[in-house]
């Protein structure tokens, strides 16, 4: 029965994965995030990443299948949009808002990949289903409002970094409805779709940084066997199997559906906080609750 419902929900079940180990993977970001800048910290993680698919690639001695040229660069558009604009782009919600009111935009996108399935790749989703996403939805945005601190770190400029994050939300609901065309129908394995987009993220990436003029100078800080540690273990988390599950939910189940349970990630850092002694409130939990009941659908769904 176990084996049954894994294979039934595989899609589902690596979503929910994915962001339990998104929400562990961003607590390490914290302590990484004041010491490399945003940009130079996505692209070298994302490098570490691809060496690590590369390595499993050449353990597992898998060839890649036959796929046409139309899947590979559908793939690297959606890593160009979603993890090189679009996590740019959530950068700057998160300079112009803070953290929380960033994320709190960045959950538009579960619905918006919904909408955007449903008119480029004929998705229909069932009304059940539809309200699971909004429940979900509702419940991670209430944990997010719950959780924001009164001050504001930065300079709050709340146009821009509205723009930013709703351009953030697009880039990553366009960039899984670009995955999803391209492994839904076809022999593409997800190991293979998440190097793809980590390529096409990282080319975007380095050319941001080239345009910037960045300095390259932070990188002299991973000589620092702590901070090249931390780094390898982020990377490891939270952009190689972190990508690797979500590529594998967007290949077994609806983009709308994989995106929505992918968000959840806000919802697994409470039980951490628990853990570490910190007081949550009655409120979060009730969010945490209703989320769950619309996780629940998405997984009761005929």
């Amino acid at each position: 029965m176990v084996i049954a419902f894994v294979t039934s929900f595989r899609g589902e079940l690596a979503a929910l994965a994915a962001a339990l180990i998104w929400a562990i993977a961003s607590l390490l970001f914290m302590g990484l995030g004041r010491q490399l800048s945003p940009l130079m910290l996505n692209l070298i993680k994302s490098s570490i990443a691809i060496a690590l698919i590369l390595l499993t690639l050449f353990l597992q001695s898998k060839s890649l299948p036959q796929v046409g040229l139309w899947a590979i660069g559908l793939l690297l558009l959606s890593g160009a949009i979603g993890i090189g604009l679009g996590d740019t782009a959530y950068f700057g919600s998160i300079n112009c808002l803070g953290a929380r009111r960033a994320l709190l935009l960045e959950s538009l996108a579960p619905p918006m990949t919904a909408m955007l399935a449903s008119v480029f790749l004929r998705e229909q989703l069932k009304a059940i289903a539809w309200m699971g996403i909004v429940l979900t939805v509702l419940g991670v945005a209430w944990v997010i409002v719950e959780r924001a601190p009164a001050g504001m770190l930065g300079q709050y400029r709340p146009q821009r970094g509205i723009g930013f994050g709703l351009m953030a939300a697009l880039g990553q609901a366009s960039g899984a409805v670009l995955s999803r065309a391209a492994l839904a129908d076809t022999s593409m394995p997800p190991l293979w779709s998440t190097l793809f987009r980590l390529l096409g993220g990282v080319l975007v990436l380095a050319i941001i940084l080239m345009v910037q003029q960045h300095s390259w100078q932070e990188i002299k800080q991973l000589r620092s066997p702590r901070l090249l540690t931390l780094t390898i273990a982020t990377a490891f988390l939270g952009t190689y199997l972190g990508i690797w599950l979500q590529q594998t939910a967007l290949k077994y189940t609806q983009a709308g559906i994989a995106q929505a349970l992918t968000s959840t990630s806000p919802l697994f850092v409470i039980p951490i906080a628990i853990a570490w002694g910190e007081r949550v409130s009655v409120r979060a939990i009730l969010g945490v609750l209703v989320a769950i009941g619309g996780v629940w659908l998405l997984f009761t769904q005929p």
